[in-house]
């Protein structure tokens, strides 16, 4: 069985690297940082518009159930580069985990195959990129103004201009110049939306006539909830007036800033006749309780919108170079975020959870006379699927060891079943005071087991809770239905070999029930 195995690879690469290169599509993908769903047209958002990426879903496919595998950003970046769960690739959590680069990826695979490879922007992965025929990233999470880019030969360059701008003309740059006889794979990571949502200087303002609607769920209690109840990551509390907010009592402490203090004269002139005269406004209400919670929250969305605006915009301005250069008709392109994002829902700002809003992530995927455009899917697909399409899209075989599957099957035949269980691991218990946590998601039902800082189990019917505010787990009627999820749980943990997991299991015996 392993002698064949070898051998459909060896006979994978081989016809790969036979095929033209005008045969072979161009690979395009987009990752951007904490970009949420409800924030894209294109899923309905009532927040804003986003035309740009819009555009890659009606001329493609539009994914409404995207998944992360762990809503975390340098974890999700390690599971799409090698189509592994983190307790394989050993990418985990940020506080803890570096990548190792001498493991394959689906880029090594390509670049093996005769792809010229690149990756472009944000990393974070805490190592230098392997595999690559070409790199130039951010340090760590990077800076929104004049960032740094650390180079091949490790040099470290500081760049003006704003993040998302300086990404896309570097990204242009590398395509001028490669080598047009052979396909290529282009991944542009953004920076944009990470938090501390420093819009461009041309943006802000854009969002100042719009007064955003609490969601429902706003001041959530948590009720039912233990570790909802204890995490620390709300609007109200924990978000903060001046990192956060950029409302500075004096000059002095703005300046400490680094965010701030890096830009040069023309941005800080411009940065500080905006966000100023809003400090002063704010001084004059005295706003307190649930007044100012709510002013945090339009502040908020005022910044992460504005600075979601120039990500749209240079996503656009990627299109317009394909479009220009005629690589359209043969290049795929696919977008997404490493996860998805909250926006007030709970009361709260970042992700991490396996609530929808944080597991759920924003997926399109352009692929010209393959997927018919304008096409919905409604299939479960995660993060963790990328390597694998992608190499399928690429003619190379795809190695046995990856975990995900490839979706392609998916958008060529109706008929082709999907996944009908989703896995989810979240390690990380530090930050935010989020528990660590692993459950699924069936088309209905979510069981969710917390450990470590809190532990207990939860249970949503979807269905009758999509907002996933009742805890229905140990409730009277849902007997049979957690025992049906349970061993679907254990089913999981054990097809994707999550030892940790099983411990967990394994300790909480017959008390789960």
């Amino acid at each position: 069985m392993k002698f064949l195995q070898r051998l459909f690879v060896c006979v994978g690469l081989a016809i790969a690297i036979d095929l033209p290169a005008q045969q072979r599509p161009n690979i395009l993908l987009i990752v951007s940082d904490d970009h949420a769903y409800q924030a894209i047209s294109a899923y309905g958002s009532r927040l804003t518009q986003t035309p740009a990426i819009d555009r890659i879903a009606k001329e493609g496919v539009l994914f409404k159930k995207a998944y992360v595998t762990n809503s975390i950003c340098g974890p999700s970046r390690a599971v799409i580069l090698t189509g592994k769960y983190s307790h394989k690739n050993g990418f985990k959590d940020n506080e803890n985990s570096r990548f190792d680069g001498s493991q394959n990826t689906f880029i090594k695979e390509l670049t093996k195959s005769g792809y010229q490879t690149a990756w472009i922007g944000k990393w974070h992965l805490e190592t230098v990129p392997q595999g690559f025929t070409y790199w130039q990233i951010l340090p760590g999470q990077g800076q929104y103004y004049n960032p740094d880019f650390i180079g091949m030969d490790s040099s470290r360059k500081r760049m003006d201009g704003y993040v998302s701008n300086v990404i896309e003309d570097v990204a242009e740059q590398w395509l001028d110049q490669r080598d047009t006889s052979r396909p290529f794979c282009l991944v542009i990571g953004h920076k944009a939306t990470h938090r501390t949502w420093m819009p461009d200087t041309t943006d802000l303002g854009r969002f100042d006539n719009v007064t955003f609607p609490l969601p429902h769920n706003f001041y959530d209690n948590y009720e039912s909830r233990p570790a909802a109840a204890v995490q620390d990551m709300t609007i109200a509390k924990t978000m903060r007036m001046d990192y956060d907010l950029k409302m500075f009592a004096i000059e002095a402490a703005e300046n400490k800033e680094g965010s701030i203090s890096r830009m040069n004269a023309a941005q800080r002139a411009k940065f500080d006749a905006y966000y100023k005269p809003v400090y002063e406004d704010l001084q004059r209400r005295n706003l307190s309780g649930n007044a100012l919670t709510e002013w945090k929250y339009q502040r908020y969305l005022r910044d992460y919108l504005s600075t979601a605006a120039s990500l749209d915009r240079n996503i656009g301005r990627t299109l317009d170079y394909l479009d220009k250069h005629g690589l359209t008709g043969n290049t795929v392109v696919i977008y997404m975020s490493d996860q998805g994002f909250y926006m007030g829902e709970h009361g709260w700002f970042d992700k991490r959870w396996m609530y929808e809003e944080s597991f759920r992530t924003p997926m399109m995927m352009r692929y010209p006379g393959v997927v018919k455009p304008g096409t919905v899917n409604e299939n479960f697909v995660m993060n963790l699927d990328i390597a694998p399409t992608v190499l399928q899209v690429a003619g190379v075989a795809i190695p046995h060891d990856m975990q995900g599957k490839s979706f392609l099957p998916l958008l060529k035949n109706r008929k082709a079943k999907g996944r009908e269980v989703m896995y989810y691991h979240y390690y990380e218990n530090g930050e935010h005071s989020v528990s660590p946590h692993f459950g699924i998601r069936t088309a209905r039902y979510k069981l969710i087991r917390f450990y470590t800082r809190v532990n207990g189990w939860e249970l949503y019917d979807l269905q009758k809770d999509p907002a996933e505010t009742h805890n229905r787990f140990g409730q009277k009627g849902y007997e049979k239905i957690t025992g049906v999820l349970m061993k679907q749980l254990t089913a999981q943990v054990k097809e994707y070999e999550d030892q940790d997991a099983a411990a967990i299991l394994g300790q909480s015996g017959k008390k789960a029930f």
